[in-house]
């Protein structure tokens, strides 16, 4: 009984396994890893734009120095919303909504590669203490660049693996 139930097992599993025979990884595409690594991100005005740099630095793996093959021009716009209300009509919990407007430049010609526009919203409680509330709008800030980069890196890694179409 159990040498069948593991034979079953093995079956299933090989015959699992050979459906995915044409599955590549988006990373294992070529030109993906590389090109990624060759986008250089010039930062946006404010602290967003700086944190949101720094998520896509390390996102992408761009190192100063590294060739460039592409620059990415980025335009932040947060607004933030008060969501929770406390008896004395004071906001106790707030929501930061990120947008991101970004295009790939090409640096040998000058001319837009690829652009889009990436949004996000995380929230976070607002404390009675000043230094708590700063430190969680701080967090929020660092969630929301971190969030919006994922996004940008899938988006530009699709981009790269898809022959690099343009999208206006």
């Amino acid at each position: 009984m159990k040498r069948t139930l593991a034979a079953a097992a093995l079956a299933l599993s090989t015959l699992a396994l050979s459906a995915c025979a044409g599955f590549t990884p988006l990373y294992g595409r070529p030109g993906v890893e590389g090109g990624l690594s060759s986008i250089e991100t010039v930062a946006a005005e404010g602290r967003g734009g700086y944190l949101l740099r720094e998520q896509l630095d390390d996102a992408l793996a761009h190192r100063a120095g590294d060739a460039t093959t592409y620059k990415l021009l980025l335009s932040v716009n947060e607004q933030r919303f008060a969501r929770g209300v406390r008896l004395d009509n004071t906001a106790n919990r707030y929501e930061l909504k990120m947008i991101v407007t970004w295009r790939l430049i090409e640096v040998a010609t000058g001319g837009e590669a690829y652009k889009g526009v990436t949004d996000v919203s995380v929230t976070y409680d607002s404390a009675d203490q000043p230094y708590a509330a700063i430190a969680a709008q701080n967090d929020g800030q660092e969630r929301a660049a971190a969030e919006v980069a994922r996004k940008i890196q899938l988006d530009l890694a699709t981009w790269l693996a898809g022959g690099k179409k343009k999208r206006a």
